[in-house]
Order: C-alpha cells, then sequence, then structure tokens
C-alpha cells in the first residue's frame, strides 16, 4: 500500500463539472491549486486535500498509509463528540453505575461542548490543553480537572488499544496540580467515644461493622445476610450499592479482590447479633410489607439505606461525643491505621482493606509503616538491651563468686 499524491483545484468546465488534477492552469502555474493524497483501503479509495505543499501531503499519506498497516481503523468523518458516545456506550457493563454517571456528565457538559465537533483523527495536544484552561478559566476545581481529563484520557487510551487511533493525545497533558488534605483521622479513644456515643443508634451496629472491617460505605450498605459466616467469622464483599442522579444502585464491588474473606473481631460479632436482633423486630413489625433484599443493614421496612442519613447520624454522633468533623470513608483510613499501628503486616492490611495492589496501601498508609518499622526497631533495641543486661548482671555474679573463691583458698 503506497498511494499517491497530486495537485489539484476547484476550477470547473463550461458545463459546471469540477476539472480536479485535468485543470490545464495546473501545468503553467505553480501556485495554482492544492495538493492531495489518495490510497485505496478496502477497497474504497481515501482521498483528503487543500495540503499547501506536495511535501505536507505526502507526509500525511505516509501517516494513513502506517496506521492503516498498524490495524488502525479509518473513518476521517467521526468526531470527537461522536466517539466520546459509542465510548460511553461500549463500557456500560464494566464501569460501576455512580462512574458510568460521572464520565456522562463530563462528556456531555464539559468535553463535547468544549471539543466535540473537532475530528477524532484531528485531536491533538493542544486541543486539550486549550480544554484545562477553558475548564480553569471558568472557575473549576483542580481535581475535579484531573477527573475530566482522565475521563478523557481513559476514552482516548481504549481507542488506541483498539486500533481506532494511533495515539492518545490527553496522556501527558498537564492539569493543575492538587493539594492533598491531611486526613483528621480519630485516635483508637476517640473511636471509642464515637461507638459509645452511637449505643442504641439504628446505626450502631453499622458504624462498628466499617471501624472493625475497613469496609467501604457502599459495600457496608450493600451487604447481605448470605455472605456473612458467623460460624467463621467471617463475611465476603459480592455487592455495593451507590445513589447515582438520586437513585440507589446495586452494584459490583470497587475491585475484583473485594469476594476476598474478611474476619470479623468479637466486637464485630455483637454487632452483626444486635442488628440480627433489631432486624427481626423490624420484619415482624411490617410484615408482608417488609421488602425483602437480604441486606444486613437496611430501612425499618427493608429497603437500602440512603446515603444523605447515614452521613446525618454520623455527623450528629460525632457532634454528640464532641469529636472533629470527620467523612465515613475516614473510618476505613481509622482501621487501616489501628492494624498498621498495631503491628498487623502491610499485605495482611491490604488483603483486609480488598485494595487491588498492595501499593495503593504502601501509598496511601507508608508514613505509618515507617512509624511502625521505628518502634519495631525500639523494641528489637529493648529486647536486646535486655539480654545484654541479663548477661552483664550474670557475667558480674560470675566475677564475684570467683572472687570469693579465691579469698577462699588464699593462706
Amino acid at each position: 500500500m503506497t498511494g499517491r499524491v497530486y495537485r489539484a483545484c476547484g476550477c470547473r468546465d463550461s458545463n459546471g463539472k469540477q476539472l480536479g488534477a485535468k485543470c490545464l492552469t495546473l501545468a503553467t502555474n505553480k501556485k495554482h491549486g492544492t495538493w492531495y493524497y489518495a490510497v485505496r483501503i478496502d477497497r474504497k479509495t481515501l482521498r483528503k486535500g487543500g495540503f499547501t505543499s506536495k511535501a505536507i501531503a505526502s507526509a500525511e499519506l505516509k501517516s494513513v498509509v502506517g496506521r492503516v498497516e498498524a490495524g488502525v481503523k479509518l473513518d476521517p468523518k467521526q468526531a470527537t463528540g461522536h466517539y466520546l458516545l459509542e465510548w460511553l456506550a461500549s463500557r456500560r457493563h464494566d464501569l460501576a453505575p455512580k462512574t458510568a454517571h460521572q464520565y456522562r456528565m463530563y462528556v456531555d457538559k464539559d468535553i463535547v461542548p468544549a471539543i466535540g465537533k473537532v475530528k477524532l483523527e484531528q485531536l491533538h495536544h493542544e486541543h486539550v490543553e486549550r480544554l484545562v484552561a477553558e475548564l480553569e478559566n471558568a472557575g473549576r476545581g483542580a481535581t475535579t480537572i484531573t477527573r475530566i481529563i482522565a475521563c478523557l484520557s481513559s476514552a482516548l487510551s481504549d481507542g488506541v488499544k483498539r486500533h481506532r487511533i494511533s495515539h492518545n493525545v490527553a496522556q501527558y497533558v498537564t492539569t493543575p496540580k492538587t493539594t492533598s488534605t491531611e486526613r483528621a483521622i480519630w485516635t483508637a479513644t476517640q473511636a471509642i467515644m464515637f461507638l459509645e456515643a452511637a449505643e442504641g443508634d439504628r446505626l450502631a451496629p453499622f458504624f462498628e461493622t466499617i471501624i472493625g472491617t475497613g469496609l467501604r460505605r457502599g459495600e457496608a450498605m450493600g451487604l447481605r445476610w448470605a455472605d456473612v459466616d458467623i460460624d467463621r467469622a467471617s463475611l465476603r464483599v459480592r455487592q455495593s450499592i451507590s445513589e447515582v442522579g438520586g437513585k440507589l444502585m446495586f452494584g459490583p464491588p470497587k475491585t475484583s479482590g473485594s469476594a476476598a474473606g474478611v474476619g470479623l473481631s468479637g466486637r464485630v460479632l455483637n454487632a452483626l447479633e444486635v442488628q440480627r436482633q433489631g432486624q427481626a423486630a423490624e420484619r415482624a413489625e411490617w410484615a408482608t410489607a417488609y421488602v425483602d433484599h437480604d441486606l444486613v443493614f437496611a430501612r425499618q421496612d427493608g429497603e437500602p439505606l440512603r446515603p444523605r442519613y447515614i452521613l446525618a447520624r454520623f455527623h450528629a454522633i460525632s457532634d454528640q461525643a464532641g469529636l472533629p468533623r470527620a467523612r465515613i470513608h475516614d473510618l476505613r483510613h481509622l482501621a487501616a491505621t489501628l492494624m498498621i499501628s498495631s503491628g498487623v503486616p502491610l499485605p495482611l492490611v491490604s488483603k483486609t482493606l480488598r485494595h487491588s495492589r498492595i501499593g495503593i496501601t504502601a501509598d496511601l498508609y507508608g508514613h505509618l509503616t515507617e512509624e511502625a518499622a521505628h518502634a519495631a526497631a525500639i523494641g528489637l533495641e529493648s529486647v536486646l538491651n535486655a539480654a545484654k543486661a541479663e548477661r552483664d548482671s550474670e557475667a558480674a555474679m560470675h566475677r564475684e563468686t570467683t572472687s570469693r573463691q579465691h579469698q577462699v583458698l588464699s593462706p
């Protein structure tokens, strides 16, 4: 596959037919017309013109031939907006409902209005840079801009994988630097203060379970009794509940490793028993009107809990206990902090939290492992110092005994 380049113009004959490359003026005037390329692809001829020089047309032809030979599907007419809508439709089964909804919002409200009309194959790095600048000028936050560009980059990366485009023009675009705010993680004492203040509240077992297992809020909301094994003191995370556009949706957990077993402490087992008894009373009260989703934590009628209700109770109990405001997700960080501080190995912490990679756990809690390692080093030093002190004491006693024996034997 080679193709060809040629010069043509828009002149027409007496019948109105365009002359194209047959115009006689092209032979006498080198500035007349523009350069085109033509290449045969799948029994169809792809033509494109308007290039100001033969070199530019040849370079473009070489690029097209290279993409075709690499297996890239060409569609010069497809706009970026149309491609993004196709991409969203193709990802509807493997994206979490909340993520799919957020991506659709980014595409519809931010990306398409800015670059949706640009032909996908003509989309360049500069287009994405201008998008970032427009978002900044519109007052969008650094985190939001980063997520919008990440959405676009994900779509383009999939296009590269499917040989629709040759490279991802959004991959190396610089976005505003996000400032990470330090999490106000409660101490173990503060956690107990919160749980004591929560005693008697309908959500007390819910909060005890999250603190004792490190479950995400949506995972705790979607936990079913069928996934809890009281005899083995473990549970499995097989579904999650998220709120998308005001509607509660059941979906898979965040990571594929979430189905792994999570151990249950005595405190959590006691909390689950309290929940079971309270739920049994509610079932009896609602009778046939009870909506049974087999959820461990549900509203009084069996329907899933609303995130707003959980957050409202969380803040109310925190205020009652005189504790600093925190996010519900911070309870998951609290669980990780307590595990690492008590000497639980990082791989086991990562498995309990069901992170997809241990590197994620190390990035989030690396500073804690350093503190734990320092504490371990101090503990090791104490053991060695104690052993040395004991040996020194034994040696001193031996010397004193030997000295006395010599004194007795001396004339």
